[in-house]
């Protein structure tokens, strides 16, 4: 089995075309946030090869995050639209209500700013929890089931490294990290340790991820 051991900070236009091929391949990893969070894990590739990873705990891995092992080879990972909540508000204060009331639980929280019509909008993204969306809609705050890559916020404390990224095929809701999946089955098994992370504005990628 490939292992994967080393987080790519920049690319060679030679490592881009590769990983271009690959995504054609199907040959990346599609995972969702909890997989992400895990320093050391096995998954299948979209392809559906096993593969490993086993990466210093640097924080989370962000979709079109580029994975390097000891022969050379890359893999891609990239966000899998996972289910998760999204919450509006009528007023921009009644949203950072919320998000007081999500970041005081410690909560991970993705931050959405898209534009409709014409009208720029707020949203905030969590993973499922009812307790939580009653809470939130007590406040008055708006909540609805969606799908989308999970790309949580980082802590104001963490110290950003740099991470390379191939070129993407986009997806999802506009200033959020998201991207487009040709296709969305994947598979992980994960057996790790974890951290968590997010983000809001993104780049593409090249490739696509499994996660199960």
């Amino acid at each position: 089995m490939k292992i994967f051991n080393t987080r790519l900070s920049t690319l060679s236009d030679v490592q881009k075309a590769q990983l271009a091929e690959q995504y054609q391949a199907d040959d990346y990893l599609l995972l969702n946030f909890d997989t992400r969070q895990h320093s050391r894990f096995r998954a299948i590739t979209v392809s559906g090869e096993a593969v490993g990873v086993d990466l210093p705990r640097t924080g989370v891995l962000k979709g079109n995050d580029v994975l390097i092992n000891a022969a050379g080879e890359l893999m891609q990972v990239i966000a899998k639209p996972q289910a998760v909540t999204k919450v509006t508000a009528a007023d921009d204060f009644l949203l950072m209500k919320g998000a007081y009331h999500l970041g005081n639980r410690h909560v991970p929280l993705m931050f959405d700013h898209s534009f409709d019509q014409g009208n720029a909008g707020y949203a905030l993204y969590f993973e499922n929890d009812h307790v939580l969306a009653q809470m939130l809609e007590n406040l008055g705050l708006h909540i609805e089931s969606t799908s989308v890559p999970f790309e949580p916020e980082t802590g104001a404390y963490q110290t950003g490294q740099g991470h390379a990224h191939g070129h993407s095929h986009s997806h999802a809701h506009s200033h959020s990290d998201s991207h487009s999946h040709k296709k969305s089955h994947s598979h992980d098994e994960s057996h790790s340790h974890g951290h968590h992370h997010s983000h809001s504005h993104h780049d593409a990628p090249v490739g696509r991820s499994n996660d199960g």
